[in-house]
């Protein structure tokens, strides 16, 4: 039988473990259909890497704080919790109890420990031929040879004019992303910079911005760092709102703007450029598929 004197302590507890729930259910699992700004949130508090999972700085957060919780009630009440427990387990109900919370612990760890796993098994795709990645590409995936498209008034992360002469006649991955982006964005470039270090190549990656609003020409250098990009090889470019979106029309990049949030919906697009500036190949952001077309390139 519960006492008077243990409801607060045991409300205490429950509280703690609700709230220990909803903290890791919230950084490890997400639900369809969940606003953007949810994403974004969880993004930013739990410092989400690109297989979905936190980073070590989140996990940190994560693991600390139950126990910090938990120190902190034992700290202030030492006395009435181990009250609480002392009684508990006289108690053919109280030890029941505090089975069950522990068997729900447990499950709670189990279930995290298959998040963890799952997502770092390589996710099944098709490329776009409906074929398995790893299968190679057939020799007809067309190309697009497409000659670089003019346009003015582009920076990069530096500060410099941007235009194909900045490339210095190098093969190049070409694609679009924002800062804001925590889903396609972060993918892309995780895929062109993956392409790179499996070929051995200096092929700078190049993004262009898709939403010049809020990626201005100061934030650039912040979206080097967050993309994980090489400062002194690939770039990071934005400009006025009319040249940006110059650019990506001359570039053929689809995308839609939401007026309300500034989030830009658009499709995971590389271009893969040869060292003249011909738009030789556009790719899905496949990294098996940028290194069979990128070692096809002339």
């Amino acid at each position: 039988m519960i006492r008077n004197q243990d409801r607060w302590p045991l409300g205490a507890v429950g509280f703690i473990l609700v709230v220990s729930v909803a903290w890791w259910g919230f950084a490890l699992f997400t639900l369809p259909g969940v606003p953007e700004w949810v994403a974004r949130a969880r993004a930013v508090c739990f410092n989400v890497t690109d297989n979905g999972l936190p980073d070590a700085k989140g996990w940190l957060l994560l693991i600390g704080q139950p126990p910090a919780m938990l120190l902190a009630l034992y700290t202030g009440w030492s006395t009435e919790v181990r009250a609480t427990l002392a009684h508990l387990v006289t108690q053919p109900s109280g030890r029941g109890l505090l089975g069950g919370t522990v068997v729900f612990v447990i499950t709670g760890f189990a279930l995290a420990g298959l998040k963890v796993v799952d997502a770092q098994l390589p996710a099944p795709s098709l490329n776009p031929m409906g074929m398995a990645v790893g299968e190679p590409l057939p020799e007809t995936y067309p190309r697009l040879d497409r000659p670089w498209p003019v346009m003015a008034d582009l920076v990069d992360q530096r500060g410099d004019p941007f235009t194909l002469e900045s490339l210095s006649s190098k093969q190049a991955f070409v694609t679009f992303a924002f800062g804001h982006c925590v889903t396609i964005c972060p993918m892309v470039v995780h895929s062109a910079r993956g392409a790179r270090l499996e070929l051995g190549r200096d092929m700078p990656i190049v993004v262009f911005t898709l939403d010049p609003w809020r990626d201005t020409p100061g934030r650039l250098p912040a979206l080097v760092e967050q993309f994980e990009l090489d400062p002194d090889r690939d770039f990071v470019v934005s400009g006025s709102i009319e040249a940006v979106n110059a650019a990506l029309d001359a570039l053929q990049m689809v995308r839609e703007r939401d007026e309300q949030t500034g989030d830009v919906a658009h499709p995971a697009l590389v271009y893969l450029v040869e060292g003249d500036g011909t738009i030789a190949y556009g790719a899905t952001g496949v990294l098996d598929h940028l290194v069979q077309l990128a070692e096809r390139l002339r």
